[in-house]
């Protein structure tokens, strides 16, 4: 499906993007406010658009009331950490495709892709109630959960402050493959930043964190 995606963290979505692009789905562009959002999808008019629910400037939801008015033929995805019940159920009754959590690995989200683009719906039953607090992961269960073990590799060196051009050298990679990883570890971190990465990661033990 040709794709906008409509999120206010532009590092992830590049992230995005590019794992979308090699799954078949081409990103068309990358909107980071509501109105950037609403003025992509009417310009492009996309199969779909990814949509979180917070934005500086407005909510994902009226965004989705005006991309329903608009260019009521794409598809509308809710991408986002929101798990409200309440907002969940506003997005089923102004017709969203589709409910997605930002902490699914992403054959989950190519998956429900797939099952949208032939027509259905895709709620992600996670979304439809408010997690216990007693079943909350923690960062580190997080981190070990989301995260590859070369991805890891490069969260750890992130950590350690090694600039992209170091870990390049050290791992025997081209600095395009390192940025890919970094990329990769920024996504799945939910981090708008290296700095914020390392911040996370600092958050458990390091010996749970980087156990590959």
């Amino acid at each position: 499906m040709r794709m906008v995606l409509c999120d206010s963290n532009r590092i992830l979505c590049e992230a995005l993007a590019s794992l979308l692009q090699a799954h078949g789905h081409p990103v068309l562009a990358i909107a980071t406010t509501a109105d950037e959002s609403i003025a992509a999808v009417a310009a492009l008019r996309p199969d779909a658009c990814l949509l979180d629910l917070r934005f500086p400037d407005g909510s994902g939801l009226d965004v989705a009331r005006a991309v329903r008015r608009c260019t009521p033929e794409t598809k509308i995805v809710v991408f986002s950490r929101v798990t409200d019940p309440a907002e969940v159920s506003e997005a089923k009754k102004i017709g969203v495709a589709g409910f997605l959590r930002k902490d699914q690995k992403l054959e989950a989200i190519t998956g429900a892709l797939g099952v949208i683009n032939v027509g259905k719906t895709a709620f992600d039953p996670g979304s439809l109630r408010q997690p216990s607090r007693r079943t909350v992961p923690s960062p580190t269960e997080e981190l070990l959960g989301r995260l590859t073990p070369r991805e890891r590799q490069v969260l750890q060196r992130i950590v350690a402050g090694q600039s992209t051009g170091q870990m390049a050298r050290e791992m025997d990679v081209a600095m395009s493959t390192v940025r890919s990883h970094i990329g990769r570890v920024l996504y799945k971190l939910d981090a708008h930043s290296q700095v914020q990465a390392a911040a996370i990661a600092s958050r458990g033990s390091a010996s749970d964190v980087f156990r590959t």
